[in-house]
Formats: structure tokens, sequence, C-alpha cells
């Protein structure tokens, strides 16, 4: 059985404040992303490993795409819809920027 990933007693839950995003930018740009567990203790956060790659690659990612589609986007979506049903993963997989 795997071991938990942190102390749950010594973690911070919730909202996450400017300056632990950007603790935690700055040691990604340095050391690239590695292994989560090991990375909130390495970057001085008191969060848990999961907590930081789930903020990492659904928010802080330098390459991540805001706002609306473009037109082009969104019929390839349809597409991909009509031919996958609702298969959200896969059809992620296969738009543009998205590897």
């Amino acid at each position: 059985m795997r071991k938990p990933c942190c102390d749950k007693q010594d973690t911070n839950k919730g909202a996450w404040s400017k300056q632990e995003d950007q603790k935690l930018i700055d040691y990604i740009r340095r050391h690239g992303e590695g292994c989560w567990r090991t990375l909130p203790q390495a970057a001085g956060l008191l969060r848990c490993g999961k907590s930081c790659r789930l903020r990492w690659i659904n928010y802080l990612r330098p390459d991540l795409k805001r706002g609306r589609f473009a037109e082009d986007e969104e019929d390839l979506i349809i597409k991909l819809h009509a031919l996958l049903g609702n298969r959200w993963s896969l059809i992620a997989g296969r738009l543009p920027g998205t590897n």
C-alpha cells in the first residue's frame, strides 16, 4: 500500500495565495516538473503534492490557453464530439497545444 504523499495536519487547504503561486512557479522554472510528492517541501510550500500538481496543470502553466475558442477550434471540437461522444479527455488531447 502506498504511503500518503504528505502529513495532512501540516498542509494548507483552501485558496492559494499569490505568494504560494509565485513559489510554485519559481521552483518549476528552476527545476522543472519532477516528483510532485517531494516538490512542496523543496519549494517551501505547506501544500500536498497533488494540490501543487493540480494548481500547476490547471491554472499556472504558461502555455495554458484562456478565453474563448476560435471558430476553427470550435468546429474541430464539434466534429470530434460527433466522432468520440462525451470522451472529453480524448477530445482535449486532439486539440492543438494540449500535449
